[in-house]
């Protein structure tokens, strides 16, 4: 008996996510997450809940448009869902922040990685073949810091830079993405502290290498130019192409010469095992690795696409180009969508709004998929903020029902990004900001340190 109840249950709670999918004036993300490729997902990732103000569809949604708003607080997300549900005739409620913050807190966040990834996987999939490189699917990758609350509990897990001194300085964490290159869709993540052993950029990538299949080009800098890390994805069935590292010397006058500062060379194995590395797999890896090294455009670049006849070097001159975009992409994340600092007060929380950022990212660039798609364009000549400034005034007039998303992916693909081959600007500022003094001390000795010259007057 408690069996079929828990089977009505589901069953019910299905019926309402799909009427809530329904309703035209839902103004919210959820009517991205229940496409037809999605919807069975996100049912199966819903925990059991009560019929709430916030039941995990509509936090969800909220969260998402949250991360994505200039006033990304909570008080203005209540605010919105308050105006919106006034709107469609129902009781607003309070405008408490408190339960929808519990709400976000009840949250699975497997629920919301799972949903991040799988937006990435469904834009790939259905990546037309005109927007692949040679047929084959590049993915970038690259790391980046985040900085989050000055909390005892961030501070714990996610230790601020050893640079900063203690009280004034904030939590840091590292976070490295692949990213494909054709449709801008964020296939994984991983995070970890900024600092400390097996927390560098390649240990976080290490957890990230199953998400490369047969046949996939991995284009990165320099860092990623390691032994092992190349034997591996080799395995795999996966090409490389990456700069040189700095401390690998380059002799033309080495190898099998393909054509001018153009040869084949083999690496071989290094003699110290790395730390991070067991006996075993040490043991087990290749002697010797045949690798392809070509001088273009001041850059030497190192590929394990060997075949100078079917790859020219120019080819890979204009493929490492494009490295760029990953660079682009990360300042989508972190700078249009404000993910640069992040604003909730615990890890668990902290890890729920990265992932949310994630899964806004990727519906956008599921959007602009579409967009360009209709449109005969390739997605990376459409504008990310273009597509995001958009859809938020969308989500604020209501005009998301069928027709005004038609009219909606015409908007988008309008905005083209602009041409800049060899682009070159300076990461200077000109703007001086304000003359504000430093706090150079924690804000309760500085706090102090103003009630004592008060005293003293």
């Amino acid at each position: 008996m408690t069996h079929r109840n828990a089977q009505s249950d589901r069953h019910q709670q299905q019926k309402r996510i799909r009427r809530r999918a329904q309703r035209s004036t839902d103004v919210e993300f959820f009517n991205l997450l229940t496409g037809p490729e999605l919807l069975e997902m996100t049912e199966s990732l819903l925990p059991d809940h009560r019929e709430r103000l916030y039941p995990p569809t509509v936090t969800l949604s909220m969260f998402i448009k949250q991360v994505l708003e200039e006033d990304g607080s909570c008080q203005q997300a209540v605010n919105s869902w308050a105006i919106q549900r006034m709107g469609e005739g129902l009781n607003p409620r309070s405008v408490r922040t408190g339960a929808y913050c519990r709400a976000r807190q009840r949250l699975p966040v497997e629920m919301i990685t799972t949903l991040a990834r799988r937006s990435g996987e469904l834009l790939i999939r259905h990546a037309r073949r005109d927007w692949l490189w040679r047929g084959r699917a590049v993915k970038l990758v690259d790391g980046t810091g985040i900085s989050m609350p000055d909390t005892l509990e961030n501070q714990a897990r996610f230790p601020q830079p050893s640079s900063q001194a203690e009280g004034v300085g904030f939590p840091m964490s590292r976070l490295v993405a692949v990213i494909c290159l054709a449709t801008g869709a964020l296939v994984d993540a991983a995070m970890g502290p900024f600092e400390g052993k097996g927390h560098s950029e390649l240990d976080l990538f290490r957890g990230l290498l199953e998400r490369f299949c047969v046949g996939d080009v991995m284009l990165a800098d320099a860092l990623y130019a390691n032994y092992f890390l190349i034997a591996r994805l080799q395995a795999q069935g996966v090409d490389v192409v990456f700069e040189q590292h700095g401390s690998r010397n380059t002799d033309f006058r080495r190898g099998q010469r393909l054509g001018p500062r153009d040869h084949r060379v083999h690496w071989e194995k290094p003699r110290q095992r790395p730390l991070w590395m067991t006996r075993q797999d040490y043991a087990s890896a290749p002697a010797t690795l045949e690798m392809r090294e070509v001088a273009v455009n001041g850059h030497i670049l190192v590929t394990t696409l060997h075949d100078a006849g079917e790859v020219h070097k120019r080819e890979l001159a204009k493929l490492y180009q494009q490295r760029w975009n990953v660079e682009v992409d990360l300042r989508n994340i972190k700078t249009t969508m404000a993910m640069d600092v992040l604003r909730c007060k615990t890890p668990a929380m902290i890890e729920k709004e990265l992932w949310t950022h994630l899964l806004a990212y990727n519906l956008i660039r599921l959007m602009m998929a579409e967009a360009a798609a209709r449109s005969g364009v390739h997605p990376r000549q459409l504008s990310f903020k273009h597509t995001a400034q958009l859809w938020i005034q969308c989500l604020a007039h209501g005009a998301v029902t069928e027709p005004h998303q038609t009219t909606l992916f015409r908007l988008i693909a309008q905005r083209k990004v602009g041409q800049r081959p060899g682009r070159i600007e300076p990461r200077l500022c000109k703007r001086r900001p304000k003359s504000s003094r430093w706090l150079k001390v924690p804000r309760h000795v500085a706090r102090q340190q103003i009630q004592q010259k008060a005293n003293m007057l």
